[in-house]
C-alpha cells in the first residue's frame, strides 16, 4: 500500500518519495516495522493470553527445568504472523503473484497450526489435530503453490549461459533474452549448476514437459510436508525455532536478492528470476518478525509460538525456497530442521527393529527430538546407543549451539553456490 502512496507522492516530486521504489529499501523499512510490531504488539498479546489462562500443558518427560514451563501463555506464533503480513502488504507491491503464493502460506499454515493449538488448549486434548487432518492440509497447500507455478504466466526464468575460455573455465555468464516457463531448479556443487526435473521423466516421450511438472508438483508437496513439520518437532526449547528460522531466513533473503538482481545472479551463475525482488521485501518482515518474537521466546520463554508459528515458520521457508528455486538446498540450510525429523526417524525405525529382533526395543538416542538428547543424563538406564553426553547440558546453551551450527550451515548454503 505505502508503495503505491508513495509512487503517487513520486509523481508530485514529493521529496524523498523516490525512495519506496528501491527494493533494498523497502526491505529495510518492513523488517523494522516487523521488529516494532512484534514487539509492541507482543507484550499486548501475551498479557491478553495470560488473561485467557492459555498456557502450555507440559508432559512430565523427566527434562531439566521443563516443568518451570507450565503455564507459559502459547498460541504466539499470533504474533509472528501478524508481524509478518502487516509489513508485507504496507512495503511489497500487489502484483506479485509470488507476494501472493507468501501470504496464502502464511495465512493457511497459520490456519492450521491454530486449529491444532485450539484443540490442544481449548478442547484439552493434548494430541491436537488428527496427523491426518495435517497432512492433508499439507498437501493441498503444496498442490496449490505447485499448480500456480505451473499455469501463472508470471512465473518464468531466464536461464543463465555460460561462456567459457579455451581452457574450459567460465569466462562470463549471460542470461537468454526471453523467459520461459521451467522445470530447472539451482543444485549445489556441480558445475552445471541447474537441474531439470525433466530429466527424471525423459521415458515420458512428447509428454516430458507435463511429466516434469507432475515431478516438480510431487517435489513441491514433499518438501513443504517435511519442512514445516520439521520445523515444528524443532519447537522445544525457548527460542530455538524462531532463532533458526532467522538464520535461515537471512540466508534466503540473500539467495532471492541475487536471483533477482541480473548481475548478482550472473556473478552466482544462476538463474536470473524477473519479479522475485518482492520476495526479499516479504522475508524482510519474516527475518523482523521472528527476531522481534525472540525477545519474549528466548530462554526463560515468556511466550511460546505453538503449532500456530512453527508450521507456519516451516511453511514459508519451504514454498520461498521452491519458488526462488533453491529447493534442493534444503539439506544444507535447514539442516537443524532435517537433523531433528532424521532422529525421530532413526529412532522410530530402530525400536522398532530391536523389538522385532530381540524382543526388546533399543534406541540410538537418549530422547528424540534431537534437542531433547542432550537435556538428559547418560547411564540413567537408557538403552541408547548414543549416551555421550553423560551431564545434562542446559538449555540455552543447547540453543546457542544450534543457532551457531544454523549460521554455518547459512553460509555453506550460499557458499556452495560459487563450489563447483
Amino acid at each position: 500500500m505505502l508503495y503505491y502512496l508513495f509512487n503517487y507522492l513520486n509523481e508530485l516530486d514529493f521529496p524523498g518519495a523516490g525512495m519506496f521504489k528501491y527494493v533494498s529499501f523497502r526491505s529495510g523499512v518492513a523488517l523494522i516495522l516487523a521488529l516494532f510490531i512484534s514487539t509492541t504488539l507482543g507484550r499486548r498479546i501475551i498479557d491478553r493470553l495470560q488473561q485467557m489462562q492459555i498456557g502450555e500443558t507440559i508432559r512430565n518427560l523427566g527434562l531439566e527445568g521443563q516443568m518451570s514451563k507450565k503455564g507459559t501463555p502459547t498460541m504466539g506464533g499470533v504474533i509472528i504472523i501478524i508481524a509478518i503480513l502487516v509489513p508485507a502488504l504496507l512495503c511489497a507491491r500487489f502484483e506479485s503473484i509470488y507476494l501472493w503464493l507468501m501470504i496464502i502460506t502464511t495465512v493457511w499454515l497459520g490456519a492450521l497450526g491454530f486449529a491444532d493449538d485450539y484443540i490442544k488448549v481449548f478442547r484439552k486434548n493434548k494430541d491436537g489435530l488428527k496427523g491426518k487432518f495435517k497432512i492433508v492440509a499439507q498437501v493441498g497447500l503444496g498442490l496449490i503453490v505447485g499448480l500456480v507455478m505451473y499455469f501463472s504466466p508470471d512465473v518464468v526464468i531466464r536461464e543463465n549461459i555460460e561462456h567459457k575460455r579455451a581452457d574450459s573455465l567460465v569466462e562470463s555468464v549471460s542470461f537468454r533474452p526471453d523467459v520461459t516457463k521451467s522445470t530447472k531448479t539451482t543444485i549445489p556443487f556441480l558445475k552445471n549448476n541447474n537441474f531439470d526435473y525433466a530429466t527424471l521423466v525423459g521415458w515420458a516421450g512428447k509428454y516430458q514437459t507435463e511429466a516434469a511438472w507432475i515431478v516438480f508438483v510431487l517435489m513441491t508437496i514433499l518438501i513443504v510436508t517435511a519442512v514445516s513439520n520439521g520445523a515444528n518437532l524443532t519447537d522445544g526449547l525457548d527460542g530455538l525455532t524462531a532463532g533458526s528460522s532467522a538464520i535461515i531466513g537471512v540466508a534466503l533473503g540473500i539467495l532471492a536478492y541475487m536471483s533477482s538482481h541480473a548481475e548478482f545472479a550472473s556473478f552466482l551463475n544462476i538463474m536470473f528470476l524477473p519479479g522475485a525482488e518482492e520476495l526479499v521485501v516479504f522475508m524482510a518482515a519474516f527475518i523482523g518478525a521472528t527476531i522481534g518474537f525472540l525477545w519474549y521466546n528466548v530462554y526463560p520463554a515468556q511466550v511460546f509460538m505453538g503449532d500456530t508459528g512453527s508450521l507456519t515458520l516451516g511453511g514459508i521457508i519451504a514454498v520461498f525456497t521452491i519458488i526462488i528455486r533453491k529447493e534442493l538446498l534444503i539439506p544444507i540450510l535447514c539442516g537443524i530442521f532435517f537433523a531433528e525429523s532424521l532422529s525421530v526417524l532413526l529412532q522410530v525405525i530402530y525400536f522398532k527393529f530391536t523389538k522385532k529382533r530381540y524382543g526388546e526395543g533399543k534406541r540410538i538416542f537418549k530422547m528424540t527430538p534431537l534437542h531433547h538428547h542432550f537435556q538428559k543424563p547418560g547411564n540413567v538406564g537408557i538403552h541408547a546407543v548414543l549416551q555421550r553426553p553423560y551431564n545434562i547440558i542446559p538449555e540455552s546453551k543447547i540453543v546457542v549451539r544450534f543457532w551457531l551450527v544454523g549460521i554455518i550451515l547459512a553460509v555453506i548454503t550460499i557458499v556452495t553456490l560459487k563450489m563447483r
